[in-house]
């Protein structure tokens, strides 16, 4: 089910121009996290895998700290999770997920994006058929049945696991992020994960050609100009 993951979820280029943007981006998501889960991180594993793919990226620690401290005070913005769907340039398909204070202004930005390349945002629902909603959690291990006895073990939702290159990488239901990550850990310590994520894949791609390319990349390149978009998630092969 892997197959090159990692290229089908667009974020922001660790650019000089646009770290300003990731930071804001990571600064968003750790203050909802921390605000619906808990500001431990030891308690709230969502926060804590954020944190550390946070500190991967290079954001600085006085940006987490700052987002952590803002939850703690139970004010600040009002941010709810928003997700759109739909197709995209070449009739690939593609899902947006937002953090937004104003769903009014999101969805119009959102869909300026899919009007302006050619593309069509859908009705809920209308994709995301099309994807297996996963948690995804990658470390160095040769050790697939121990992982997967651990796994069973703690009642994990397992949909695959792949062992390539001394790496084991855990595919699970997407509401088994935390009970999985919890029992790996119970079974082999403090894991350094290379994939900590909850994502969207693809179960088809769509290869696109000529055209098409650069209007998809235009496409990506105007929602990850939006603030409010976090990820974006497609079938799309170049």
């Amino acid at each position: 089910m892997g197959r090159a993951y990692q290229n089908r979820k667009e974020s922001m280029a660790k650019t000089a121009d646009a770290k300003t943007k990731v930071y804001s981006k990571y600064a968003r998501e750790i203050y909802v996290t921390a605000k619906s889960g808990g500001v431990d991180p030891t308690g709230n594993l969502a926060l804590r895998g954020l944190i550390e793919r946070a500190k991967k990226d290079q954001v600085p620690a006085h940006v987490i700290d700052k987002a952590i401290d803002k939850a703690k005070g139970g004010g600040g913005e009002d941010f709810s999770v928003a997700r759109y769907e739909g197709f995209g340039p070449g009739n690939c398909i593609a899902i947006v997920e937002c953090l937004t204070d104003n769903p009014n202004r999101t969805i119009s930005d959102v869909r300026n994006c899919f009007t302006k390349t050619k593309s069509k945002m859908g009705t809920p629902g209308s994709v995301s058929h099309m994807f297996d909603h996963c948690a995804i959690l990658s470390f160095a291990s040769d050790d697939e049945e121990g992982v997967l006895e651990a796994l069973m073990m703690a009642d994990v939702d397992v949909t695959d696991i792949e062992n390539e290159n001394g790496m084991i990488t855990v595919f699970a239901a997407n509401t088994d992020y935390g009970k999985a990550k919890q029992a790996l850990a119970d079974s082999y310590g403090d894991i350094d994960f290379a994939v900590d994520e909850i994502q969207f894949l693809p179960q088809t791609s769509t290869t696109l050609e000529g055209d098409d390319v650069a209007m998809f990349e235009k496409f990506i390149d105007m929602l990850n100009e939006l603030d409010d978009v976090q990820n974006i998630y497609h079938n799309a092969e170049i």
